[in-house]
């Protein structure tokens, strides 16, 4: 290339500004989950105590109190394999045809985002605020929300009070 080229860059075609969802690998292999699978509250449960825990990871440090070995099989089978298929990444897509996240290019890189997306998108809204009748399909979400629902009032210079700053 001369200095007289000029070499315009490439429009990025995915304006998400999220790193994990634009997989740059086009070897990631790509998982498009049902929508029961997305759903579905998988419970993992103590063998010891009977203790339920959402996350398969919260269960083993909890098992660390009964004295129990760690269990991380994600993590031995990636140590023990090699190459191109322990390195390889994955990608998560939305089964709805008509979402944005579909699209593998545009496909989120982990289960958990996919799974909060499936549920605040497509999913049906379980929990409601009990002051202002919002309703959220996560319940993390409606928990922040409850806390902070009526608790911020703004002043108006004239005395009168407003829930939202205008």
């Amino acid at each position: 290339m001369t200095g007289d080229e000029i070499r315009d860059p490439i429009p990025n075609p995915n304006p998400n500004p999220n790193p994990d969802s634009n997989p740059e690998n086009p070897e990631a292999e790509v998982i498009a989950l049902s929508p029961e699978a997305l759903l579905s509250s998988s419970t993992f449960v103590c063998e010891v105590c009977g203790k339920e825990f959402r996350r398969d990871q919260n269960l083993q440090i909890h098992r660390r109190g009964h004295n129990l070995p760690w269990n991380f099989p994600q993590k031995k089978a990636a140590a023990e394999g090699s190459g191109k298929e322990a390195a390889r990444k994955r990608v998560y897509v939305c089964p709805e045809e008509t979402c944005v996240y579909h699209d593998p290019a545009r496909a989120l890189g982990d289960l958990t985002g996919i799974k909060k997306h499936y549920s605040r998108k497509h999913g049906e809204k379980k929990w409601k605020c009990d002051k202002c009748s919002k309703k959220y399909a996560v319940r993390t979400d409606w928990k922040a929300h409850a806390r902070v629902c009526g608790n911020r009032e703004y002043e108006c210079l004239c005395g009168t009070l407003f829930s939202t700053y205008a």
